[in-house]
């Protein structure tokens, strides 16, 4: 695959996402990017191979976000918020931010996006019912791609679906995704500890620019909820790990958790991992699982790109039981949920 064809592709993603301007950026981009700048250079040239592992157009797109919201770029920042209907006159201010501010963008184009897309927590909300109803005990949750921390902190925001709403009385905000198919139980979790990893966790005070440039400029709903989830994160500063998943994960899972759910979940972050470290992560889970009792149960959710579409495939795996469970599917940004969960 061509750096043009990953755009193209990412285009088509974002537009069916809710973002037509990210997708007219990335398009504009695929169509008259030329090569000999840094930019474009370090674009074209990227392994084929690596271009959706890497995410490569969300990196870029990112970047100049990054620039509007930074104010660096006040031509770029006029584009964004006022966008000409010529595509032509459009594309001569990308380009033009794309040579002047290249160091910039080279250095975004390094690190993997972080969106800590809020409304997945729908999900995490949904999953912690129906298992504090099935095991009746605490949850103790680790969370891998954890980032900032913001879909750590979901039994701080509510769900509200179907007439029915799940969390706090007093939420920092609420999560009322379309939802299908049954509703969970009403079982309301205890969280009796949190933590999570990141190859790169963000800081929800210092990197907060950095947080909202990954989301899309014309999602102001998206960037609401988030501007709220960070002032939470800031106050709680929930534990995040720098390093390796898989890694932190062998050490998460060294010794059962007595009388608590060890629930481990990630959103869309799984598959970013390399191969192997996938195998050994999934051999981690199955030998710690090997080891616990009824009362120290270990579950592992994971929202994730399955190739079934449509959006993302939840899969529960339990144990000391060894038992696989689809919850259902759910839109990559939690815009929808298909709830398919069997009675606890």
């Amino acid at each position: 695959m061509s750096f043009r064809e990953h755009a193209r592709d990412q285009a088509a993603a974002c537009a069916a996402l809710g973002s037509p301007f990210t997708a007219r950026l990335l398009t504009l981009v695929a169509d008259r990017l030329v090569p000999g700048g840094a930019v474009a250079d370090q674009l074209l040239h990227w392994t084929g191979a690596r271009l959706a592992a890497d995410a490569v157009a969300l990196r870029l797109a990112g970047a100049l976000h990054h620039l509007v919201l930074s104010g660096t770029a006040p031509m770029l920042a006029r584009l964004y918020a006022n966008p000409p209907e010529s595509d032509r006159q459009a594309w001569r201010v990308i380009e033009a931010a794309l040579r002047q501010h290249e160091h910039a963008i080279c250095a975004m184009l390094e690190s993997a996006p972080q969106t800590n897309e809020l409304r997945r927590s729908a999900v995490l909300i949904a999953t912690a019912h129906w298992l504090t109803a099935r095991y009746q005990l605490p949850l103790v949750l680790s969370e891998l791609g954890a980032s900032a921390g913001l879909n750590l902190l979901w039994d701080h925001y509510a769900l509200a679906i179907q007439g029915q709403t799940y969390g706090p009385q007093d939420p920092v905000l609420t999560l009322s995704p379309d939802w299908s198919g049954t509703l969970p139980p009403l079982a309301p979790p205890l969280i009796r500890a949190r933590a999570g990893v990141d190859l790169n966790p963000l800081d929800p005070v210092a990197d907060r620019l950095r947080l909202r440039a990954y989301i899309w400029a014309d999602q102001h709903e998206r960037h609401a909820r988030t501007d709220s989830a960070l002032e939470l994160a800031a106050e709680k500063r929930p534990e995040i790990a720098h390093g390796c998943a898989i890694d932190w994960l062998e050490r998460r899972l060294a010794k059962p958790i007595p009388q608590a759910i060890h629930l481990v979940y990630h959103t869309n972050v799984w598959q970013y991992l390399p191969p192997d470290l996938q195998d050994r992560g999934q051999a981690l889970l199955a030998r710690a699982g090997g080891r616990v009792r009824a009362d120290e149960p270990l579950a592992h959710l994971a929202m994730e790109e399955d190739g079934e579409g449509p959006g993302a495939g939840l899969r529960l795996h339990l144990w000391p039981e060894d038992r696989v469970i689809a919850l259902g599917r759910a839109d990559f940004h939690g815009r929808w949920v298909t709830w398919q969960a069997p009675d606890c």
